[in-house]
């Protein structure tokens, strides 16, 4: 890289931190989660102001595919993440309500989504209809599992059955959301190397079975804990690239590589140390991810059938799961209050919304200004959360969780206790 392209690169970087710190401040001051602070900050700097003048001169276009590689680095480290946090005993223990919440949850928005979808190829068609419609449905069941974290942390539901429900919830529907989506870009990314896909078994194999002993093998053991932490970093970024190779994409790979990592028979602090190591890097390379995808984002054309479109999308996307998941809850026998809380837990979208939009873009199957729609569509989902909550649907007497859980006396601010890396601020 010549020194004028490295100052760009460097000063494209200190812009974009910037941008981020200060727009995801102002998001947690308004009560939202950062990464909606910056979604917008990555829409205000993309080409819906100015025509986009702005973009071009803060983001020379040399300068933006090396943004992208920080920015799949991050995703790739923030998957690794949420697959080492995620915590398959949830989904165990709330077995029991699971059947009727997952129709609600997953299968109803799911099937509006793809109806919806066969609506939407009219004004914007597709070379793989049937593929299209697949895609559409999946972003409008997916909940954002570490978003909706947080949200549970910070309103004080972790304890609580509701909350529990919703972690389960999301948990799955993140599982099948990637599958799902697996399984589109493979039909579609994988054309003229459909070949490589019969390494997946193979693949999947070694990450299953012999990765887990890898990991908790002596060897390991003597390693520092630094050593270890580049060791696994590593083996998240090759797996990523060799789900990318196969023709799937690099999010899948890292989140095996974080699913695999065994929880017994580790050194002790192993797995903690992980997510303390890897965590700042990716908490400074994924803002970039929401930034550069916010680059795409033109909402400066939006005319009187854009706006239609986005209130059918809003309507479609909230409608699926908010009627679907209250209804899978009063099949449960929750109670109206806490039904209306789940389902406005389930409708948060976030930045998983964000990454599956971002492929669809990537593979085409969604043109800018339907993707830029859909974004708008995780952000308001996102943004609507909160205020629904403090207005009083997942609150309930002092002392009090939802469905009579009780909920901790007030301790520590949430923001002065130990907590994942996925769920800081």
């Amino acid at each position: 890289m010549s020194a004028p392209d490295a100052s760009s690169m460097l000063l494209a970087l200190a812009v974009l931190v910037l941008v981020c710190q200060l727009m995801a401040a102002l998001a947690r001051r308004l009560g939202q989660p950062s990464v909606v602070g910056e979604i917008v900050g990555g829409v205000l700097l993309g080409p819906t102001l100015f025509g986009g003048r702005l973009t071009d001169t803060l983001f020379p276009t040399d300068v933006r595919p090396l943004l992208g590689a920080f920015a799949n680095v991050g995703v790739a480290l923030f998957m690794f993440l949420v697959g080492l946090e995620f915590d398959r005993r949830v989904v165990r223990q709330q077995a029991g309500a699971m059947g009727w919440l997952g129709v609600g949850s997953l299968v109803v928005p799911f099937g509006l989504g793809a109806l919806f979808a066969l609506w939407l190829l009219g004004a914007h068609p597709s070379r793989q209809p049937a593929v299209f419609v697949v895609f559409l449905g999946t972003a409008m069941a997916v909940t954002a599992f570490p978003v909706l974290a947080r949200i549970i942390v910070d309103r004080g539901l972790l304890t609580s059955r509701v909350g529990g429900l919703a972690l389960a919830l999301a948990a799955v529907g993140d599982v099948i959301a990637w599958t799902v989506l697996a399984v589109v870009v493979a039909v579609v990314g994988a054309e003229g190397h459909s070949w490589r896909l019969l390494l997946l078994v193979p693949y999947a194999a070694t990450m299953v079975f012999v990765v887990p002993r890898l990991l908790s093998s002596r060897a390991v053991h003597r390693l520092s804990r630094r050593a270890t932490a580049l060791l696994v970093m590593a083996g998240v970024l090759a797996s990523g690239a060799a789900t990318e190779w196969m023709g799937l994409h690099l999010i899948f790979g890292a989140f095996l590589f974080g699913l695999v990592v065994p929880r017994t028979g580790l050194p002790d602090g192993f797995r903690e140390g992980l997510g303390t190591s890897v965590e700042p890097l990716a908490s400074f390379l994924m803002p970039i991810y929401f930034v550069v995808a916010g680059f795409r984002v033109d909402l400066s054309h939006l005319d009187a059938t854009a706006i239609g479109e986005l209130l059918l999308i809003l309507l479609v996307a909230s409608g699926g799961k908010l009627l679907g998941v209250y209804g899978g809850a009063r099949a449960a026998r929750l109670d109206h209050r806490s039904a209306l809380a789940l389902a406005t837990l389930m409708n948060v979208r976030g930045l998983t919304e964000l990454v599956l939009l971002t492929v669809g873009l990537s593979l085409g199957l969604l043109d800018p200004e339907l993707y830029s729609l859909m974004v708008v569509m995780a952000v308001v989902t996102t943004v609507a959360s909160g205020p629904l909550l403090r207005s009083g649907i997942g609150s309930s007497a002092k002392g009090e969780g939802v469905l009579g859980a009780r909920v901790p006396e007030p301790g520590p601010r949430v923001e002065d206790r130990e907590q994942p890396p996925l769920m800081k601020p």
